[in-house]
């Protein structure tokens, strides 16, 4: 029969654990509402910058003055995967949805003979990936977002893989990141930033910011389309990261809030299912003093 001190000290442990889950359910509830506010703010100009480089790709595209950004270095032989993680955890399968998409790409890129980089974004995935791909990883970026997603931080990760770009470490960078969607949903999402390449299809919330005016446009140029890429392109890289960060950060904070909100409701059943076992073995310890008595009562 267990004991009625141990199922008290359980039970209070169990409340104070509700407690803080609670809390962290409700900051997580009052950083979504900006966060997912300012995703969706941004998809906009994220979306139409896209479409109108798509649209210079295609007149420049095959040129031999393309910029490298657009042209890539002609081979397709070392990959840079970005992933988008947290710093911290307590947030469902928020992270390891990321890792388990990344470890995927880079094994499905090594078994066609591919070279496989990594660059971490976030503690949450380091940590992981560098006990399967220590070699693979060279770089790792913590601490963005801790104020709110800024711009600037987003300027310097596209700086970094810009670097390695000119650098010739690698052939194409792919991005890894969570698209939200609802508290509950986030779509794992890999997009290609080098050698720019618009998006196929994208998500329905993208297609439904464009009218048809949007998808047949003719933008007229000044000054030449080349110039305007050299321009734009890095520009667009910083861009598409600041999404990305930005989607993050929303798709964390609702998959935070779910997550602690699903824990205290089961720290709630636990307590209810405590505290019937203790009732129920304060009532046996009662009635089987109250035999005792009666039997020594009966007895004398």
């Amino acid at each position: 029969m267990p004991n009625l001190k141990d199922l008290k000290i359980r039970i209070d442990s169990v409340k104070s654990t509700q407690k803080i889950t609670s809390a962290m359910k409700m900051v997580a509830a009052a950083k979504l509402r900006r966060a997912q506010e300012a995703a969706e703010a941004a998809r906009p100009y994220a979306v139409r910058m896209e479409r109108m480089l798509g649209s210079l790709a295609q007149s420049v595209g095959g040129t031999d003055g393309a910029p490298k950004l657009l042209a890539g270095t002609g081979a397709n032989q070392t990959h840079l995967l970005v992933a988008f993680t947290a710093d911290r955890g307590l947030c469902g399968g928020f992270n390891g949805s990321i890792v388990r998409q990344v470890r995927t790409m880079i094994m499905d890129l090594k078994a066609t003979g591919k070279a496989v980089k990594v660059f971490c974004v976030g503690r949450k995935g380091h940590d992981v990936l560098k006990r399967e791909f220590p070699d693979e990883i060279i770089k790792n970026t913590e601490g963005i977002g801790r104020r709110g997603i800024e711009y600037h931080e987003a300027a310097g990760i596209a700086n970094t893989i810009t670097k390695f770009f000119e650098a010739g470490e690698f052939d194409v960078c792919t991005i890894v990141f969570n698209r939200f969607q609802s508290a509950m949903t986030q779509i794992v999402t890999p997009q290609q930033l080098i050698p720019f390449e618009t998006s196929k299809g994208g998500a329905e919330e993208d297609k439904e910011m464009l009218t048809d005016d949007d998808s047949k446009a003719v933008y007229i140029f000044e000054p030449e389309e080349d110039e305007i890429l050299a321009d734009l392109l890095p520009r667009n890289l910083a861009v598409q990261v600041f999404q990305a960060l930005l989607e993050s950060s929303a798709s964390e904070h609702g998959a935070r809030m779910t997550a602690m909100d699903n824990a205290t409701r089961n720290a709630g059943e636990m307590i209810d299912g405590l505290t019937l076992t203790y009732n129920r073995t304060r009532q046996a310890f009662i009635t089987k003093e109250l035999i005792e008595i009666i039997s020594g009562a009966e007895a004398l």
